[in-house]
């Protein structure tokens, strides 16, 4: 089988095209540009693009399959090219269904806790030496790459992504997946660039409840309003498992699940990642796996790459970082830390850096999103605003958006770093929140830096 990649350097198809490769297909691909760890993982398994840039002279009638990346504009002379063929083309959800289409296939989706509650399952099932292929949202420890995909594996356990499949399908991802087992974490506007409504967005959830298998079975927290209304018209077809957070107790700065079998002390914490841990549970109990198996398990789970991950740390400090950057999620990380050490203080600082976020409209969303911080630092960067061609924003709309008299706002990232250093860390934790980087700091060294 011979596939190729156009935008081969994401994230995600990157990753899909060393799954393919590991299968034994022959993978080809291009990009206009591809940075590391994309880079480096490609050039391992011989796969980085010669050169960069888009090649129709490469695009002939011996290519079984055309992937798609949502890098990759409409007029892209290569999707041309293999138009002009007739050649199949994927989005890389389409692929990852037909790959998967006579397994039993697993989809978590909701705004916020996918990654983590993927994460916790794939974790539980290798443990436990089940087979299965994947697709998950971030790098997993014990995992050498984010998308598995075999002959044998008779389950395939998904991250269900809202967002669009490719440029030329305006379906989301995860209407693709068609699952058997279905989860939603809970529902908060996101991607305000595709959905421009509140509305709108729900109606995506709604739409993934239709395309549950019938016999299938969706799992949901039963706390989130939004999900709550929109399964009131149950289908009949489909069982419901409600579910909420899982029995716990925290003592000096550690989480243990109250168990039939006793307390179980756990490596993560937070309300939000107690709730994804009895949703991956009643996951692994649709699949087979026993009470007492998921429970020696999730004991060693350590938390996906980016999700309150620990940078460094000493006696009288920790520095996370995580991905956290829609208000849901921010609101829902800063609670979890400040919860879990109620002797320290929290600085919470925080990067605008998405579409969504740096919209002037959807700013008021943020509100008292970082409240229970005791110092809460939000920083963006002007020129990412131009390049993604929106209005203009000021510190002073941020600002009164987030309301707060613990708040400060920052437009160059050398004065937020210098402000960080300067903070006395005893007894405090620091918190990193971006889907970026803070325009290029170095964060491993800001940790190092704060803890020395």
């Amino acid at each position: 089988m011979r596939v190729h990649f156009i935008a081969i350097g994401g994230a995600a198809m990157h990753n899909l095209a060393l799954a393919l490769h590991k299968k034994g297909f022959k993978v080809s691909g291009s990009d206009d540009e591809i940075f590391d760890p994309s880079k480096s993982r490609l050039d391992q398994y011989g796969l980085l693009p010669n050169a960069w840039g888009w090649f129709p002279n490469e695009i002939n009638s011996d290519i079984d399959a055309i992937i798609l990346g949502m890098h990759a504009r409409i007029d892209n002379p290569e999707l041309l090219k293999a138009k002009e063929l007739g050649l199949k083309i994927y989005s890389y959800p389409e692929y990852i269904y037909e790959q998967t289409k006579d397994k039993i296939r697993v989809v978590i989706g909701g705004s916020h806790g996918k990654t983590t509650t993927t994460s916790m399952i794939m974790h539980v099932l290798k443990c436990n030496n089940i087979d299965f292929d994947y697709m998950v949202g971030a790098q997993i420890e014990g995992f050498d790459t984010m998308v598995k995909l075999s002959e044998d594996a008779k389950i395939a356990v998904f991250e269900g992504d809202e967002y669009l499949a490719s440029p030329i399908d305006p379906r989301p991802k995860f209407h693709l997946y068609h699952p058997h087992i279905a989860l939603l974490t809970g529902i908060a506007w996101d991607h305000i660039n595709v959905f421009p409504t509140f509305e709108n967005y729900l109606s995506q959830f709604e739409k993934f409840i239709d395309f549950i298998k019938p016999q299938g079975s969706l799992i949901y927290f039963e706390k989130d309003d939004h999900i709550a209304k929109m399964i009131e018209d149950k289908r009949s077809d489909i069982s419901y498992l409600p579910y909420n957070s899982f029995p716990h107790k925290v003592k000096n700065g550690v989480s243990s699940l109250i168990t039939e079998e006793g307390d179980l002390e756990l490596s993560i914490f937070g309300e939000h990642n107690l709730q994804n841990l009895k949703g991956a549970h009643l996951i692994c109990r649709e699949l087979g796996v026993s009470d007492e198996q998921f429970y020696s398990s999730i004991q060693s789970f350590g938390g996906a790459a980016k999700r309150l991950q620990t940078l460094a740390q000493n006696e009288q400090t920790i520095v996370y970082q995580d991905f956290a950057h829609s208000p849901s999620k921010l609101e829902a990380t800063t609670k979890a830390v400040k919860n879990q050490f109620t002797d320290r203080k929290l600085v919470a600082c925080m990067e605008l850096h998405t579409f969504s976020s740096l919209k002037e409209e959807f700013l008021p969303e943020y509100r008292n999103s970082m409240a229970l911080a005791d110092i809460a630092m939000v920083y963006f960067n002007p020129k990412t605003v131009e390049h993604k061609k929106l209005k203009a924003i000021t510190a002073d709309q941020v600002k009164e958006a987030f309301g707060g008299d613990n708040l400060k706002v920052y437009t160059n990232s050398d004065i937020l770093i210098n402000d960080l250093l300067e903070l006395n860390f005893d007894k405090t934790n620091l918190l990193l929140m971006s889907s970026g980087n803070f325009s290029g700091v170095n964060l491993q060294e800001l940790a190092d830096k704060i803890i020395e």
